[in-house]
């Protein structure tokens, strides 16, 4: 069972602690340059690809504004096609609807396809509890479940683990799961896969339920859209009698040919390929081909409340492609842990505080895990202006639990500023007083002098200089 972020620090002291380890620094370098390289080149080969980012964002906003048509189409579609469709208002919903689809079947473990959504819900964990063994079988994400980790990278979960660690963890752990490494094991990446192929392919043949998540789901067809570059995911979808699909709500897309503009999109951003080298769709059930029974649950667990937020609102475009993590030098030094959530990077420093709300001191903390550089929105796929989004939240969290002093202060400044005459005698009293403003706050202002030079205060004002300059003119 991995490890999940309940009890994680703020960001703050979280990035403090990761920083310092030498070689989580090293291992995040050389694969976020690696991936954000391989994408550059991919990206650089289309002569229309601003034109697609346009595509893809006019086709994520349209849906977002006519979400609830969509969804009922999707319901519709799916259950046409021989499927069963739940609707889970949160993750504890979804959790029980999984749990007890699974139990209906009378099997007691099932085998996992990655998925952002059944980590955000913490499904494992729920499944762990009512004594059904959940395993994963995704290379990386298995990775992380055997050593008791938690992911990193939406691509790339342990990106922050490198060969030799990985090899510890596959002879160490491999045996407890199942099949185990071979004594021999080398750090070289082909053996690393055999090892992991051996030891999944035992699961494949045997278990009878899985869990997926879905890059897209066609609303007119109620056809799913899983993207993956090993296979495995591939035989979790067509192998097992039963098939749960846990979907964000917001991974509609209305047609097959809205779909085609982001199968260009994502593999080009994520991995910097031109095609995904899987890509498994189905529509609900057909018989003597793939699961007996599929479910699809829908989530909202927060999404609505943030696409009521006309700002906030645009995260939900989001297609997990991670190019934004790749290219953040916050994410770059920090890593993914120290964003306490499953969503890491630039991407979850806007997501979670939406979907999980800002009362606690992680998320709080999210909105300012940026240096506000805007490399994310220039390499995002669907144009979310994710610098835009950080600063509306930090316009909430100061507003909504900000430091005393802090709340005061702005009061104050809002009184000022409402009033011409007001304004007018602060920047003279401001003038007078320019002297005697010392270059380090005193109480809870040292914490923002530390990182920051107050600006000089002029000694008068831009309208008492425009006041004396019209009144020389004019005599």
């Amino acid at each position: 069972m991995s490890a999940t972020f309940v009890g994680m620090p703020a960001f703050p002291e979280a990035a403090r602690s990761a920083t310092g380890d030498a070689q989580l620094r090293h291992n995040l370098h050389k694969a976020t340059r690696t991936i954000r390289d391989k994408r550059a080149d991919a990206v650089g080969e289309l002569d229309d690809w601003s034109q697609l980012r346009a595509a893809g964002k006019a086709i994520k906003d349209r849906t977002l504004r006519h979400l609830d048509c969509y969804l009922e189409q999707l319901e519709e579609s799916v259950t046409a096609a021989g499927g069963q469709v739940h609707w889970a208002a949160d993750a504890a919903e979804a959790n029980a609807i999984v749990t007890e689809l699974v139990r209906a079947t009378g099997e007691d473990e099932v085998l996992k396809v990655k998925s952002m959504a059944t980590q955000e819900i913490e499904l494992n964990q729920a499944l762990e509890q009512a004594g059904i063994a959940a395993y994963e079988t995704d290379l990386a994400e298995l990775i992380v479940q055997l050593s008791d980790d938690r992911p990193s990278h939406i691509l790339v979960p342990a990106i922050h683990r490198n060969r030799a660690e990985i090899r510890e963890i596959f002879r160490r752990h491999m045996g407890a799961w199942g099949v185990a490494a071979p004594e021999d094991l080398s750090d070289d990446p082909a053996a690393l896969a055999e090892a992991a192929r051996v030891h999944l392919r035992e699961k494949f043949l045997s278990s009878k339920v899985a869990v997926s998540g879905a890059n897209f789901a066609v609303a007119d067809t109620g056809t799913m859209v899983v993207l993956e570059s090993e296979g495995n995911g591939r035989m979790c979808l067509t192998l097992p009698e039963t098939l749960i699909s846990v979907v964000g709500i917001e991974k509609i897309v209305p047609t097959w040919q809205d779909l085609e503009v982001f199968l260009q999109l994502l593999p080009r951003s994520s991995t910097g390929e031109r095609a995904n080298p899987y890509t498994s769709t189905w529509s609900g059930v057909t018989e003597g081909d793939g699961p007996r029974e599929f479910h699809l649950v829908l989530l909202d667990n927060g999404r609505s409340d943030t696409l009521a937020d006309t700002v906030g609102r645009q995260a939900l475009r989001c297609i997990r492609c991670s190019a934004c993590l790749n290219i953040c030098p916050v994410y770059e030094r920090a890593g993914g842990h120290a964003y306490g959530s499953v969503y890491p990077g630039p991407i979850g420093a806007i997501l979670s505080p939406q979907l999980r709300g800002t009362g606690s001191a992680v998320d709080a903390s999210l909105p300012y895990a940026s240096s506000l550089c805007g490399a994310c929105y220039e390499v995002c796929p669907v144009a979310i202006d994710i610098p835009e989004v950080l600063v509306h939240l930090r316009e909430r969290v100061a507003s909504g639990r900000g430091h005393r002093a802090e709340g005061a202060a702005m009061t104050m400044a809002s009184w000022v500023l409402g009033d011409h005459r007001r304004l007018s005698w602060a920047q003279r009293a401001a003038g007078w007083a320019r002297n005697l403003v010392p270059r380090r706050l005193p109480g809870p202002g040292a914490a923002w002098t530390d990182t920051r030079d107050l600006p000089a205060i002029p000694q008068r004002s831009f309208r008492d200089w425009w006041r004396d300059r019209e009144q020389e003119a004019q005599q």
